[in-house]
């Protein structure tokens, strides 16, 4: 396999990483028009998924996770 070739679970991580984000920011721009202003349990919700997606995910494809 080369240097810069994605596993299929790596490619599977980034994903789910994706995904979460999207739900995320689509549940502020939701809120946010509705003129909410402060967290509610929904974006506390969408924000622990998408913080645990973005552990699984190298920080060089967008994640939080260093080294191997």
């Amino acid at each position: 396999m080369g240097l810069f070739k994605k596993t299929d679970q790596e490619k599977a991580d980034i994903a789910a990483m994706k995904a979460a984000d999207k739900a995320l920011n689509d549940n502020g721009d939701r809120e946010r028009r509705a003129g909410i202003q402060e967290e509610t349990p929904e974006y506390q919700r969408l924000n622990k998924a998408a913080n645990e997606a973005a552990v699984k995910v190298s920080f060089w494809h967008g994640g939080t996770k260093r080294g191997h």
